[in-house]
């Protein structure tokens, strides 16, 4: 189990930014529990900013900012009005910070936080004008803003904050945080997955898989999703998803899923598929063609942002999956592509390849660059026909075999998507 605090890779790159020179708003987005709160508040303590130089709002009270060593102030209602009351006591804190005699006024800009801000209504078009009018005034003082998903953050970033903002995406846990924080080894962190607020229970399977789901999975649809967006059928939503987990890894066309869904529409599922992966639960990866149109007529292949929601939502128990090879490969599978998923940048895409009986397990591309990646998951050879083939026409791609002696499974974890595109 941990020993101490454990801070993200985020977190230097967050204090640096909060050491410069206000300029952009810093977004700080991820799905539900990886610790965007926690974050904040480490890089908040470990600077040794002073309550002086800070005003921290949530929101959306929640046990841990209440518990956490920093002072959250939560509202008694959430509205316009409540955050510009309060974001103009931080303006006036933060010209009495800049003009004190503290020793490190000068060179530690006022920090104003806000958790869960899009709870507030019509709040981009609010923080956009108190934005624009704080830089317009001088005040120095960085803005940070936290959210729950990815969605929440851009339903209204798009609107009203262009050209004023930097993100920062915090994804789920990677192998090497939760090996590192909690001591998970490869084999449970395969099952397991990366939540951290659920690394206490794997003693006790039933209690894990009831946090997993009751505590994560459903707030994350039910809070998120049905709350910011409009789903005409929230019943197929949530069939949708329990379909995904169970096939996590594996190609269905959506009009085949619309069978096993009561005859949805296929349009209606491409859209809920496109909501859960906004939320950091479920994506439909895409069939590399070098064609755009190509792509989004090809049926998706599942795939889980994180391998406990197979184990939550499945019927394994981590012995039962250990022991079926089938499955084992499938969860190895999608633990490879959750990790492609949750540490490509901007700039990379995850695809899958399949021609007749040729299959590429992923594929990314990067800035014109293709690395072909075939996962194996047992020690049975293989001839690789379908990765030959994918080279074959296309030759300047590189190739990788993850689970071979030359990249073993955990040693791949380790590294960002990107890195093989380099």
């Amino acid at each position: 189990m941990r020993k101490g605090p454990f801070l993200r890779d985020l977190g230097p790159t967050l204090a640096r930014r909060l050491a410069e020179a206000p300029a952009r708003i810093q977004i700080v987005a991820g799905p539900r529990q990886v610790g965007k709160t926690t974050l904040v508040d480490q890089v908040v303590n470990r600077s040794e900013r002073p309550p002086s130089a800070r005003t921290l709002l949530n929101a959306e009270p929640s046990p841990l900012a209440a518990s956490s060593g920093l002072d959250w102030i939560q509202p008694t209602r959430i509205d316009e009005e409540w955050l510009i009351l309060q974001w103009g006591h931080a303006e006036t804190a933060a010209k009495a910070w800049h003009h004190s005699d503290h020793p490190a006024a000068k060179t530690m800009p006022y920090v104003l936080v806000i958790d869960e801000v899009q709870r507030v209504p019509q709040w981009s078009g609010v923080v956009k004008g108190l934005w624009d009018r704080a830089r317009s005034l001088g005040i120095p003082m960085h803005v940070v803003l936290l959210g729950s998903a990815p969605l929440l953050i851009q339903s209204g970033l798009t609107e009203s904050l262009l050209g004023r903002y930097e993100i920062l995406r915090l994804g789920h846990w990677s192998f090497e945080e939760m090996n590192e924080a909690f001591g998970l080894t490869l084999e449970q962190y395969l099952y397991f997955g990366g939540f951290p607020g659920s690394a206490s229970l794997l003693g006790d399977e039933a209690r894990w898989r009831s946090y997993v789901r009751e505590s994560l999975i459903l707030p994350n649809i039910e809070k998120d999703v049905f709350e910011m967006f409009r789903v005409d059928k929230p019943a197929l939503l949530r069939e949708l998803f329990s379909l995904g987990c169970s096939y996590s890894g594996q190609i269905l066309a959506l009009d085949k899923a619309g069978g096993r869904l009561g005859g949805a529409h296929t349009q209606t599922l491409t859209h809920q598929l496109n909501l859960l992966s906004y939320a950091g639960l479920l994506s439909g990866l895409q069939k590399y063609s070098g064609q755009a149109i190509r792509q989004r007529r090809s049926p998706p292949k599942f795939m889980v942002h994180n391998t406990a929601l197979m184990g939550a939502m499945g019927n394994y128990g981590f012995a039962e999956a250990r022991a079926d090879r089938s499955h084992w490969g499938r969860l190895v599978e999608s633990a490879v592509g959750a990790h492609l998923i949750n540490t490509a940048d901007g700039d990379t895409r995850v695809h899958y390849w399949r021609d007749g009986d040729d299959e590429v397990d992923f594929i990314l591309e990067r800035r014109g660059i293709l690395a072909a990646i075939e996962v194996k998951s047992n020690s049975v050879e293989s001839h690789h026909r379908g990765i030959t083939e994918f080279i074959r026409r296309h030759p300047e791609t590189r190739k990788l075999l993850v689970g071979s002696e030359a990249m073993p499974v955990g040693e791949f974890l380790r590294r960002p998507a990107e890195e093989w595109t380099r």
